[in-house]
Parts: C-alpha cells; structure tokens; sequence
C-alpha cells in the first residue's frame, strides 16, 4: 500500500493561488467578496491548524472528560451560530437551540457509535470527536435553517395565521402548514446530498478515508453510515427546535406575538 502523500508547507501556501484566482474575479467583476474572501481564508487556516493541533493532544491524552468537554464547546458553538441565522430575535432561542440540538446530536451520535460501530471505549476521540462534529454541524444548519423558513413564512403570512386562531383554531393548528415547510426546508439539503452522493461527488470523509489508505469499500460502509446519521440528527434537531420556538410566538390564549415578527 502506497503511503499517505503529506502536503509540504510551501505547497499549502502554493494552494493559496486558487483564492487569489477568486479575489481577482471578485475585483474585476466588482462583487466585494475581497474583504470577507480574505477573513475567511485566514479563519480557515487559524482554526483548522488550531484544531489539527489540539487533536493531537486529545487522542494522546485519551480521557473521556475532555472529549465530553470538547462535545460541550462544540454544541455552545454551534448553538450561537444556528441562532444567528435568525432575522428577528426570540426570546430564549439560544437555550432552545442548546436543548434541540443536544438531544438530536446524543440520541444519534449515542446509537452510531455504540451500536453501529461498536466503539471501544465508548468515548474514543478518534471516533466521537469526528463523528460528533459531523453530527452537530450539520444539525446545526438543519435547526438554522427550519427558523428561518419559519420566521419568514409567518412573517408573509401573519394575516391567514391570525384569521384562523380567530376562527378557533389552536396556535399549533394554526401554523401547522408553515411548520411543515420549515421542516421540509431543512431536510431539503440532506436529502439532495443522499440523491447525489457517489454519482455527482464522493463526500469528505469517504475521500479522507480512501487518501489515508482505507479500501474503498470500507470507506463506503462508513459513509453510508454518516449520510443515515446526518438525516436523523437534523429530523429530530430541525423538529425540536421549531416546536420550543413556536410556542415563544404563541401566548397561552393562543394569540400571536405580532412583536417578534414585523
């Protein structure tokens, strides 16, 4: 088996190029991404040797209490940037993305790595950490992503969500249809990604595995595995999350909170 081909410091900033091939299209078409290309460019390599780094540390030290902590950032971080999707403010969103995205991650993350996969222990970083941070982040956007759909829908359609709580309709009856579209709005990006996968692209951790060496064939189980995992954690996120927010835009007479929407 060939080994892994490390790519050498000179070559990574050689790969800086292909950014600066979109910064001058950027200029030359006057689309203002120069500023924000540039951010992220260095926020990339910032965080990711950051990360690569502290990996390092974490598989050597190997204690369950520090994976459960790194979990634990990495849900507040996620968290924070599910809720800053949201146009106008809700009270208590952050708490509710906490909780949303907590229960959907550990039921799933739980199930795949003690049941499908049979890690040893259970709280191996080399398997949690990765697993779990394709877990959150893809909840993440699913949970960020129904809030928004529903914000939006409610706002244009405040009028008929009004009209049918006067005709006696429960608030959960009312806005029952913007609901769903929310949640279909969320999964719409998972389910593309499964219709696509190993016919338009090979996924990132499927690629990662065969360039470390894995066959193939191993690398496939495990991205089958990843793609079923990702749609359950963003199901049950996306669907927790707008049931603890649409209560904060209903009041217990089951009239609505015109102030958190226009």
């Amino acid at each position: 088996m060939k080994p892994i081909i490390d790519v050498e410091t000179l070559h990574l900033v050689l790969a800086l190029l292909l950014v600066l091939a979109v910064l001058a299209i950027s200029y030359r078409e006057r689309l203002g991404l120069e500023r924000d290309l540039i951010i992220a460019t260095a926020r990339t390599f910032l965080q990711l040797f950051v990360v690569g780094y502290f990996l390092v540390y974490l598989f050597a030290w190997d204690r369950w209490e520090l994976v459960l902590l790194t979990l634990t950032l990495m849900l507040a971080a996620a968290s924070w940037i599910a809720v800053g999707r949201l146009k106008r403010p809700v009270p208590g969103a952050r708490w509710m993305a906490v909780v949303s995205l907590a229960v959907g991650s550990a039921i799933t993350l739980t199930f795949v790595t003690y049941v499908v996969i049979g890690v040893e222990p259970w709280y191996d970083p080399r398997y949690v950490i990765p697993i779990g941070g394709m877990i959150l982040g893809n909840a993440m956007t699913g949970a960020a992503l129904a809030g928004e759909r529903f914000q939006s829908e409610l706002r244009s359609r405040v009028e008929e969500v009004e009209t049918l709580l006067a005709l006696g309709f429960s608030g959960l009856e009312a806005v029952q249809d913007l609901y769903r579209s929310a949640i279909r709005a969320a999964m719409i990006p998972t389910i593309n990604a499964m219709l696509a996968v190993g016919i338009v692209q090979l996924p990132g951790m499927m690629t990662g595995q065969i360039l470390s060496g894995t066959s193939p064939l191993i690398a496939v189980k495990y991205q089958v595995v990843v793609m079923l995992m990702i749609t359950c954690a963003v199901a049950l996120s996306s669907i927790l999350f707008l049931r603890l927010a649409v209560r904060q835009y209903l009041t217990p007479a089951h009239q609505l909170r015109r102030q958190l929407i226009l």
